[in-house]
């Protein structure tokens, strides 16, 4: 048998000596489908005559010396195939799983999580409000958890940061050697300035809120147990601070805008009395009302003692015409008759110093002064308000678990990330193999 090795791939295998090919039909074979004997047309060969259509003989069968030849072909031409799906594998899949595997079972630091929970509340639990409620309140309505967001940006600023690391000196902290390189402050690819460590301290503090419960979630990521407690504490400790801040400037401003009321209406009183004050003596009245009753008073006693005087000058002239007191009487009632018209012209008239014409300005002066008045007993109500409001706490940060202690490393989590590295090499490395079987494929 001659060896296919020797052959090309387009030639065809030549048989050895003293074997028949399988190419030559020999002479005394029983004739096949479609074949004619000799000197006479089968029916398919009359069918191919009249049609025009080529009749084909049956193709041989493969004999092992070409089965060798298509699979040494094959395998040669598949050689360079594996071995590139060799290089995938060790590519996506035996390296990344090898380093994962060192990083995370020998390299990777241990770290600790310290967690606590808090809610910021008011006093009392406000409901709520409706639409009309909410238009009568205003601007004055406020939610405690409005505050709480405030809380958790203060927790997650640089002004948090800068104040840890003046109390922990947190910088030193995480830039221990003990920590390794991926973790370790700044990492191989960060740079040493506090916009980096500022990023870095976003990836171990985290805050996350439960709109249902109001409660917040805080947790510290560190490499030593009481590094996370300790951050974690003066955390709450910052944010508790803090609120008591709002509360302090809040109690501030109510006091004092409420002060500043009263002295406003206090200055607005005393303005007002000054200028009765001043009225009274410019025009010399005290009380234009009060005068106009008296003077109307005396006026009613003059009319009655003129009544009284022409009734008895009636009766002395119907008795006797001749009497001497006639006269007298007669002088006394154009006595009162002048002293009523004197005194009436004092309370009404057409003159600028009647009392009618000085009541309208001293009205005007007097409810001026009675508004500015009631307007300091409001103002001194509103401040003894404020002050009340005052005593209160308008807002707390109540602690619902205590920040713990960690016992145990949570993170990194080594076995489920070397599986993952794994799973997701195992999946490039396919993806890559049917690219590249459909390249060969294509170009084949």
């Amino acid at each position: 048998m001659s060896n296919p090795e020797n052959r090309s791939i387009g030639e065809s295998p030549t048989p050895p000596e003293g074997e028949a090919s399988d190419l030559a039909v020999p002479a005394d074979s029983e004739p096949q489908l479609g074949d004619s004997p000799k000197g006479a047309a089968g029916p398919i060969a009359e069918a191919g005559k009249f049609s025009g259509v080529p009749v084909r003989a049956r193709p041989r069968p493969w004999t092992e010396p070409d089965l060798e030849l298509v699979t040494w072909v094959s395998n040669k031409s598949r050689g360079p195939l594996r071995l590139l799906r060799n290089k995938l594998f060790v590519a996506f899949v035996l390296i990344p799983f090898t380093l994962s595997a060192i990083y995370f079972g020998l390299i990777a630091s241990d770290v600790y999580i310290s967690e606590s929970r808090f809610v910021v509340r008011t006093p009392q639990r406000m409901q709520q409000p409706s639409v009309i409620g909410a238009l009568l309140q205003g601007s004055s309505f406020t939610r405690a958890q409005d505050d709480a967001f405030t809380v958790h940006d203060y927790i997650q600023s640089r002004d948090a940061l800068l104040e840890l690391d003046r109390q922990h000196r947190l910088k030193a902290v995480f830039t221990k050697p003990e920590i390794d390189l991926f973790n370790r402050f700044p990492g191989p690819l960060a740079s040493d300035n506090f916009e980096s460590f500022f990023k870095y301290y976003a990836d171990h503090v985290s805050v996350e809120f439960d709109a249902a419960s109001s409660i917040t979630t805080l947790r510290v990521r560190s490499f030593q147990p009481d590094t996370s407690l300790a951050i974690n504490a003066s955390l709450l400790a910052l944010s508790e601070r803090l609120v008591n801040k709002i509360n302090d400037r809040g109690r501030k401003d109510m006091i004092q805008y409420a002060a500043a009321e009263v002295a406003e209406a206090e200055t607005k009183a005393k303005g007002a009395a000054l200028a009765v004050a001043t009225y009274r003596n410019q025009r010399a009245v005290f009380d234009p009302e009060r005068q106009s009753a008296l003077q109307l008073q005396q006026v009613s006693k003059l009319q009655d003692d003129l009544i009284a005087t022409k009734l008895q000058l009636a009766q002395i002239s119907s008795l006797s015409p001749q009497n001497p007191q006639i006269g007298a009487l007669q002088k006394r009632v154009a006595g009162l008759e002048a002293n009523m018209a004197a005194e009436m012209a004092k309370v009404a008239g057409g003159g600028a110093n009647t009392f009618s014409n000085k009541a309208a300005d001293y009205e005007r002066l007097q409810l001026e002064r009675t508004f500015a008045e009631r307007q300091v007993a409001s103002a001194l109500t509103s401040l003894e308000n404020a002050r009340n409001e005052a005593r209160r706490q308008q807002l707390y940060l109540e602690r619902v678990v205590q920040p713990n202690l960690p016992d145990y490393a949570l993170e990194p989590r080594r076995l489920r990330n070397v599986l993952a590295t794994l799973l997701l090499g195992l999946i490039g490395w396919g993806i890559a193999s049917m690219l590249l079987s459909g390249v060969k494929e294509h170009q084949a």
